[in-house]
Parts: C-alpha cells; sequence; structure tokens
C-alpha cells in the first residue's frame, strides 16, 4: 500500500517536472506569437484612437481604459476558449468564423471611406428629425464599436495565437494565449493611450518651468498632434479594410496562393512586397465592404417589406 503510494507521488512528481519544461518554452512562444500578430496590433493601435476624437479630453483615458478592459475580457474568457475549443472539436470551423469577422471590418472600412465623399451618406432621408445624442450615449456609442471592431482584429490575434501552440501540452497552450491577450491588450492600449494624452504632455513640457529646448518641444508636440490623429483616423480606416480583406483573401486557397505569389516576386524588396500587399487587399477590401453592404441593405428591404405586409 505504502510502495503504491510512492509510486503515485513519483508519477504526479515527474508529470509536474515535464509541466514545468514544457512552461520553460512560453516566453519564446509568446514572442514568436507576438511577431506573427505585429502586423494585426500596428493595425489595432491605428484603428482605436480615432473612438476618442471629439469627445471629452477628461474622458479620454476613461474610454480607453473600458476598450481595453473588455479586449481583455473578450480575449481571456471567450476567443481563447472558443479557439482552444474549435481546434480540438473543429479546426475548420476556425477559417470561416474570421472570414465572416473579415467582412464585417470590411463593410465598416467601406462605410467609412463611402461618408467621406458623401458627407450625407450616413443621414437616414427618411427621417424628417435630427436625432440629438447626449455626451454619454455618444461615449457608449464609440465604446460598444470599438469593441466590436477590437474582437475581430482580438480574434485574429488569437487564431494566430492558438496556430503556434498547436500540437503542444493543453497546460502549455493556455499559458501561452493567456500571456499573449495580457502581453498586446496592455502594449495596445498602453501605447494609444500616450498617442491621445501627447497633446496634454505637450502643453505641461511648454510651462515656463522647463528650459527653452523643452518648451519648443512641448509646442511642436501640441501641434503636431492633432495632424497626427487626423492621418492616424485615415491608417485605421485602411487598416480595416486590408486586414478584414487579408483574412478572407488568405481563407480562400486560390487568392491565398496569388498573395503568396505576389510577395515571393517582391521578395528581395520586403518593403515594396508588404505595401503591394497592402494596396491589393485595401482594394479588394473596399470591393468585399460595397458587395456587403449592398447585400445588408437588400435584407433591410426584404425585411421592411414583410414586416409591412405583416400589419
Amino acid at each position: 500500500m505504502a510502495s503504491g503510494f510512492f509510486a503515485l507521488l513519483d508519477d504526479i512528481s515527474a508529470l509536474v517536472k515535464v509541466s514545468a519544461a514544457s512552461l520553460d518554452d512560453v516566453p519564446a512562444q509568446v514572442a514568436k506569437t507576438t511577431g506573427k500578430v505585429s502586423g494585426i496590433v500596428i493595425d489595432d493601435t491605428a484603428v482605436t484612437p480615432k473612438y476618442v476624437v471629439g469627445l471629452d479630453p477628461a474622458r479620454e483615458l476613461s474610454i480607453i481604459y473600458r476598450i481595453a478592459k473588455k479586449s481583455l475580457i473578450n480575449k481571456i474568457l471567450i476567443l481563447s476558449p472558443a479557439a482552444l475549443i474549435l481546434g480540438y472539436f473543429a479546426p475548420w470551423a476556425i477559417t470561416p468564423i474570421l472570414m465572416l469577422g473579415g467582412a464585417y471590418l470590411c463593410f465598416e472600412g467601406y462605410e467609412k471611406v463611402h461618408s467621406l465623399f458623401s458627407p450625407h451618406h450616413a443621414v437616414d432621408v427618411e427621417s424628417d428629425q435630427v436625432q440629438t445624442i447626449t455626451p454619454e450615449e455618444l461615449e457608449e456609442e464609440r465604446v460598444a464599436s470599438a469593441v466590436r471592431t477590437d474582437i475581430i482584429l482580438s480574434a485574429e490575434i488569437m487564431a494566430i495565437a492558438y496556430s503556434q501552440v498547436t500540437g503542444q501540452p493543453i497546460l502549455n497552450q493556455v499559458a501561452v494565449m493567456l500571456a499573449v491577450a495580457v502581453f498586446i491588450t496592455v502594449a495596445v492600449y498602453g501605447f494609444v493611450g500616450l498617442i491621445v494624452k501627447a497633446d496634454d504632455i505637450g502643453m505641461h513640457l511648454a510651462q515656463d518651468n522647463y528650459g527653452p529646448a523643452t518648451r519648443k518641444f512641448g509646442r511642436s508636440l501640441v501641434k503636431f498632434m492633432p495632424h497626427f490623429l487626423n492621418i492616424l483616423s485615415y491608417v485605421g480606416t485602411a487598416a480595416m479594410l486590408w486586414v478584414g480583406a487579408e483574412i478572407i483573401l488568405h481563407g480562400i486557397p486560390f487568392t491565398a496562393h496569388l498573395l503568396h505569389e505576389l510577395e515571393l516576386s517582391l521578395a528581395n524588396i520586403p518593403a515594396l512586397a508588404w505595401l503591394a500587399k497592402v494596396l491589393v487587399c485595401a482594394v479588394a477590401g473596399l470591393l468585399i465592404g460595397f458587395v456587403v453592404e449592398k447585400l445588408v441593405l437588400l435584407v433591410k428591404k426584404v425585411l421592411g417589406k414583410d414586416t409591412q405586409a405583416a400589419h
């Protein structure tokens, strides 16, 4: 009896040693995964600041914190478990789900591009009265919109993270995905917070109790940030288009092969290869967004007719 008990302890000890050895690889796997998703992380960083532009500056960090908190909760409690479960029971379902998310990004990006060239596009022509909205309601709307976009980008991040640990022990998979979720969320939203508060930092540095060079830098930062945020809003819209289209194109074997061939043809000039892929994906994103918008309008029209017929 005693020998059986000690044998069990030996087995547990061996299991703990194997798990510990496996967990030693987690930092390396997290670093590798972070490198793989760096493009999406940049896109996420570019997209987010536009959601706080035009809101009360005193609320900017609070809004970013709310978005970051929901992003982390989604990654840890929804997306990571979903990736693990789907990866085990239905790995074939991951790509189609990501492609649907990509279609939504293309749709949202197309809507924003369309509104730039058609200022009255966002106005409901059937409404005779303009709806008023309180600052609190606008904040809630912005946060909800940011979280919808973030969850799609986060889903892509966690899917890539899972692809890097496929075949690893389950403890290793969970540790890597949780570490990636925390690290990327903190990095993205920490940097976003720094971007949106850079003008406040500039105003602080421009005060008289600093040296001439520091004050000059502070004033230059204050003047530069509105232009930078404006450019970043365009980059964020473009990012939704090219990331959404890239998700879809990579999910179709034929178009995935064409993208791969394009990158190979320009492999000697990495920057040009990246730019060519981005341009192709952005144009494809506009076309996909256009098609999705027409489908959405068609569905609304059909449902509207059905509702009228029912009455």
